[in-house]
């Protein structure tokens, strides 16, 4: 059976995510890019990954990084995911990493991990980067985070919790 890989890629782009850029040093330098391929692994020990293109620059040097930021965009920072996505027209937006302690993190995101690489994995034309979370934190200045979905940004609904459906909960069925 042959897939076609745009009608792939929509299909999977109906999964809501949100946007993070991912930083690391590498040969001497900076590289971050944009990535919603971004989840947790593991609570014990604490554990996350991204996916990350094999024919992108950061993707044929990630031998050489063993440290990595996660950091959760804003709403507000909808021009740095394009930015570091490589589509962004015009001149960079205005952008700052701090390097204290570990591996370079933006300024003014939602929330930051920083990461240890923990094991690169094939994944057909990507890699699969695991790293053990290190430190994090979550601005104390509420901010509404980037969302994307069906391959545009989105906005989240305000209004918080309905009380017409109840919280959800995870149960396990077998169908067997």
């Amino acid at each position: 059976m042959s897939i076609d890989p745009r009608a792939f890629r929509h299909t999977v782009g109906q999964f809501v995510t949100g946007v993070t850029v991912i930083a690391m040093e590498a040969e001497g330098s900076i590289r971050a890019l944009t990535a919603n391929s971004f989840t947790s692994l593991s609570l014990d020990p604490p554990l996350v990954l991204f996916c990350l293109g094999r024919e992108t620059k950061a993707g044929r040097s990630i031998d050489q990084a063993t440290e990595f930021s996660v950091n959760i965009l804003s709403e507000e920072q909808r021009a740095l995911s394009s930015y570091f996505a490589g589509i962004h027209r015009g001149d960079p937006p205005s952008f700052s990493f701090t390097r204290a302690d570990g591996p370079p993190r933006l300024d003014h995101c939602v929330a930051w991990l920083s990461c240890r690489v923990d094991a690169v994995h094939e994944g057909g034309d990507h890699w699969i980067v695991v790293g053990e979370v290190l430190r994090f934190d979550v601005s104390p200045e509420p901010r509404a985070p980037l969302v994307f979905f069906g391959g545009r940004y989105a906005a989240l609904a305000e209004g918080g919790e309905s009380s017409e459906h109840p919280p959800l909960t995870a149960a396990w069925t077998d169908p067997g």
